[in-house]
């Protein structure tokens, strides 16, 4: 199967039986900021994870979670940010937006506080490589090895299809979990048709040392970054705050007939009839495809395309909310206006 097709059934599979929010493709490197992209992310809760929900449903930026706003008087927007202008203006118009913020104006000046306190809201964050096939390993074994001495996870597994030999554990570090993850025509699979068989315990990595983050290999050397404590933590910040504005469902569906929702793992995926499988609408669909079918033949005169809206169903299953009480609030104050 398909990596894409791979990574949106194991999330399905992984939303039912985990708590906190899921995550793909979130950068985690440091030094070299897209080096290192993590195919999915489970930010688990922490001690103050209703009031992240009740906060907001969007990614609050890191210039304005550093920023030195807080919840008492306000303070005007310049002079509360260490960052360049141009940064600083957009944290702000991004996290009055969002409801992080609050603004108001005195004598022509534009001021801002905090609605709330920023909340310790997150705790263990996990990340999972999928290699489906581990014949086609790529640079898979450089990427878990950046993955353990960089250490910005606490956990890092890999997930795969494919029977793993004792070859395959001794090519990558021990501290890495293995999972084998059985599909549909496998025996004793869940009611989403995955099972997860745990090969190899993953080992909690060194997340409060210095991590060492590889960047260019030359022959007979590679350069590396020694990446402080507090740069670690800045990044795991921007994990879970990305994680949980974006969450999993960052996939469009095809306007095809042949490609219709499939809620049969406990989430909508797109699956192709034609290709018998998830597609990715964004690299695999379009006119020149063989199965391609117009939306407007492969239904009737009084049916419809179904509706999808991947929003709500996260709203529904996760405990991410779409619209938090404080928003509901900052937007039923705007009515008296109206």
């Amino acid at each position: 199967m398909s990596e894409f097709a791979f990574e949106l059934e194991l999330c399905a599979h992984l939303e039912s039986r985990r708590e906190g929010v899921l995550a793909r493709q979130l950068g985690a490197s440091v030094a070299d900021p897209g080096g290192r992209i993590l195919d999915v992310v489970c930010v688990e809760p922490g001690p103050a994870f209703d009031d992240r929900v009740a906060l907001s449903s969007a990614a609050v930026p890191d210039a304005a979670i550093e920023a030195d706003v807080g919840t008492g008087r306000a303070r005007y927007w310049k002079d509360a940010f260490d960052c360049h202008p141009d940064q600083a203006r957009r944290a702000v118009d991004r996290a009055c937006e969002i409801g992080f913020f609050e603004r108001e104006r005195r004598k022509g000046r534009e001021y801002v506080r905090q609605v709330a306190r920023y909340p310790d809201w997150y705790s263990r964050i996990v990340g999972i490589e999928n290699k489906p096939d581990l014949g086609r390993p790529g640079d898979l074994e450089a990427q878990l090895r950046t993955d353990v001495s960089l250490a910005v996870v606490d956990e890092i597994v890999l997930a795969t299809e494919s029977y793993v030999t004792r070859a395959h554990l001794n090519r990558i570090p021990e501290a890495v979990g293995v999972w084998r993850v059985h599909r549909e025509d496998s025996s004793g699979q869940g009611e989403d048709g995955v099972e997860i068989e745990v090969i190899r315990e993953s080992e909690p990595l060194a997340v409060e040392d210095s991590g060492i983050e590889p960047l260019e290999s030359h022959p007979g050397r590679t350069d590396i970054a020694v990446v402080a404590p507090d740069a670690k933590a800045r990044k795991r910040r921007r994990i879970g705050e990305r994680a949980y504005g974006k969450g999993w469902r960052t996939y469009d569906f095809p306007a095809c007939g042949t490609c219709r929702p499939d809620d049969s793992s406990g989430a909508t995926l797109p699956y192709c009839s034609w290709k018998g499988r998830v597609v990715d609408a964004g690299s695999e669909c379009g006119t020149s495809c063989g199965g391609y079918e117009p939306v407007s033949e492969s239904c009737s005169e009084t049916e419809s395309p179904p509706a999808v809206d991947l929003e709500a169903e996260r709203d529904r299953r996760t405990p991410w909310t779409a619209d938090p009480d404080g928003k509901r609030r900052r937007q039923s104050g705007l009515d008296q206006f109206g």
